[in-house]
């Protein structure tokens, strides 16, 4: 179980790094972008991502992951004045959910905590959660592609570039590691 949180705080760190890779290539204007009125923007996204995180891991050994202070509808509002507002935002996030990761020991796994009144083990929230921002991670760096176009700076292995990557891959000795490690 010592390797499985180490796993999934690895998991969780790489698909933050992917949001801040996409940040990074983003102007502010091109963050708040909306294809229709009814879509969300990269901007929107984030937010949502940001209050899910700061509801369901503030206290969530003892409280429910669904906080009476959380106002999930106003999330789907942009009120970030700046990219470095919706940056520090998105930090304070990823900040509350790695604080509470990195104080469960092994024996909290099973522990049941509650959501909306619905219990789960630790383990199970932790998985709803590790499904539910990389589902919107995506979005995000797909909409950062589709506003880069022919400038985005690809975050996985290029186009046309697998074999290459495969023969670099295959060239080294057999280890035992996380696939994250590299990056």
């Amino acid at each position: 179980m010592e390797s499985y949180l180490v796993c999934v705080i690895k998991q969780f760190e790489y698909y933050k790094s992917l949001g801040d890779k996409t940040f990074s290539q983003l102007t502010f204007d091109e963050m708040q972008w909306q294809s229709t009125e009814a879509s969300n923007s990269i901007s929107i996204i984030a937010k949502h991502i940001v209050g899910n995180m700061l509801s369901r891991w503030t206290n969530f050994l003892t409280e429910d992951g669904e906080k009476s202070w959380r106002n999930r509808d106003a999330e789907f509002e942009d009120t970030y004045t700046s990219k470095e507002d919706l940056i520090a935002s998105w930090e304070s996030g990823w900040l509350c959910l790695f604080n509470a990761l990195k104080t469960l020991k092994s024996e909290d796994l099973e522990r049941i905590i509650y959501i909306r009144n619905e219990g789960h083990t630790v383990t199970e929230a932790i998985n709803r959660q590790l499904a539910h921002y990389p589902y919107h991670i995506g979005q995000i760096v797909f909409l950062g592609k589709l506003l880069k176009d022919e400038q985005w700076l690809s975050l996985s292995i290029p186009k046309g570039n697998s074999s290459k990557y495969n023969k670099e891959k295959f060239s080294k000795e057999k280890i035992r590691k996380h696939f994250t490690d590299d990056l």
